[in-house]
């Protein structure tokens, strides 16, 4: 019997450890396409370098699937790079089988090239995985040339790298979680994240989202996830969920098909996700809340309607206003993610966000200093046209994009004279959070800081 092993490369804790979604995908599909294949399954969040080594050696795997989930932290302040890790477990890999190395997800998807150079796999898929690599692994087996699949990353005979567009995306998603590995996740972080949509169709100027996903919104079957959920509730006490959609109020309609079907099961789980300030009614916030919402986090970037046009957003401050006060009436609670001295922000337009920041009522604010630069984004372009970064830098090292006209020495004090709750990367207490889980705490631990 074949075998195919599925490697999540991730090993990054901060501030949640986080189901592997992405390869999950990559095995749900090939379990449903290669029946007769056998997979293995190998975690960095469960086991290191030694137990990668001894699972390559006894696996006898003809494949081996890679998945990157990120290359650094994003952090402005204390840059870490993922790099030298991944560098390590392709190393472990190659000393222990003679598989055949194909790397993807969403980290190794913003930098295909680069990192096919730098890590040296045999093959890379870029975004959407499941089609290409059952593809890319039929074509191997039969002895046929691959380099027509899409979102293929290969070697040219002049060792130079080519990059295959993705053309076609798959129409219907699904996604077997499984039970024992999402009940460890769940009491390791006090939630479990899954996800209900796929894709982005919003043109953010500096969001990797669309490069990783596509444009195009495909939908998980909403009864199946319902039932899924309900099986994590009964079988192993999962309670409380965070829905990784890109955005979650994408698909109005499709929400309150999920939505209603919660509040029938009576499954009695809470769950929190992603939102855009617009796109939404009073009556759909309440419908979200009784099906089990308790948190939203907000991609707000700006409370000024100037940034927020510079950075393509579709929502104006008024929408955050209305958006804000109404999660407040209903209870629940939100936070406000943020990028300040990003493309084109002031002292003024700054200043203006965090004035405005007090009409928002009981609520707390990440912000994020800068703008990360990844490639294939409209700030890419902004960058290279103003000289912020050049056309031969790579990017795997984060550069970012910081405003010359806003006062970096005075930024974090006069958020914090606002009245309001920001706290920048790095204010918030690794140790306050470790004891916040160790009592249990469920959801995402920023609602304790409000107070």
């Amino acid at each position: 019997m074949k075998k195919i092993a599925l490697i999540s490369a991730n090993n990054y804790q901060n501030p949640y450890i986080i189901y592997p979604i992405g390869i999950t995908y990559i095995a749900t599909y090939l379990n449903e396409k290669m029946p007769d294949w056998q997979l293995g399954f190998f975690d960095f969040n469960l086991g290191g370098y030694e137990d990668l080594a001894a699972f390559c050696r006894n696996g006898n795997f003809d494949y081996i699937g890679v998945s990157l989930r990120n290359v650094d932290d994003t952090n402005f302040y204390e840059q870490y790079s993922f790099v030298s890790h991944y560098r390590r477990v392709m190393q472990v890999i190659r000393q222990n089988s003679r598989a055949v190395v194909i790397m993807g997800g969403s980290g190794f998807s913003i930098y295909p090239d680069v990192i096919f150079k730098e890590l040296a796999p045999d093959y890379g898929v870029q975004g959407e995985g499941e089609e290409s690599m059952r593809q890319l692994v039929s074509a191997l087996e039969e002895k046929k040339d691959p380099t027509g699949i899409d979102g293929l990353v290969y070697a040219r005979p002049d060792g130079t790298v080519a990059i295959n567009p993705h053309k076609q995306y798959i129409s219907t998603l699904a996604l077997n979680v499984e039970p024992d590995k999402a009940h460890f996740y769940f009491e390791k972080s006090g939630m479990l994240n899954i996800q209900t949509k796929r894709g982005c169709p919003y043109g953010c100027i500096y969001c990797s989202y669309p490069i990783i996903e596509g444009k195009s919104v495909r939908l998980l079957d909403a009864r199946s996830v319902a039932e899924n959920i309900k099986e994590l509730k009964n079988s192993k006490g999962i309670d409380y969920l965070f829905f990784t959609d890109s955005v979650f109020n994408i698909h109005k309609e499709y929400n309150r098909e999920l939505c209603s079907l919660l509040i029938e099961s009576k499954v009695n789980v809470k769950w929190g996700a992603y939102f855009t300030p617009h796109n939404m009614t009073y009556q759909d916030m309440e419908l979200y809340k009784r099906s089990g919402l308790t948190h939203i986090e907000w991609g707000t970037d700006s409370l000024s309607d100037i940034q927020l046009e510079n950075y393509n957003k579709k929502f104006r401050f008024s929408d955050v206003k209305t958006q804000s006060l109404n999660a407040g009436k209903l209870g629940i609670y939100h936070a406000h993610f943020m990028i300040l001295a990003g493309y084109g922000e002031t002292d003024e337009t700054l200043n203006q966000t965090y004035e405005r920041s007090r009409e928002l009522g009981k609520t707390i604010f990440f912000p994020f200093v800068g703008m990360r630069i990844y490639p294939r984004t409209k700030l890419y372009d902004i960058a290279i046209r103003e000289g912020v970064i050049s056309p031969d830098n790579n990017l795997l090292i984060p550069e970012y994009y910081v405003s010359k006209n806003v006062n970096m020495e005075t930024l974090q004090d006069r958020a914090h004279a606002s009245g309001q709750k920001w706290f920048f990367q790095g204010e918030e207490s690794p140790e306050l959070m470790q004891r916040f889980r160790a009592k249990k705490k469920r959801g995402p631990l920023w609602e304790y800081l409000m107070y």
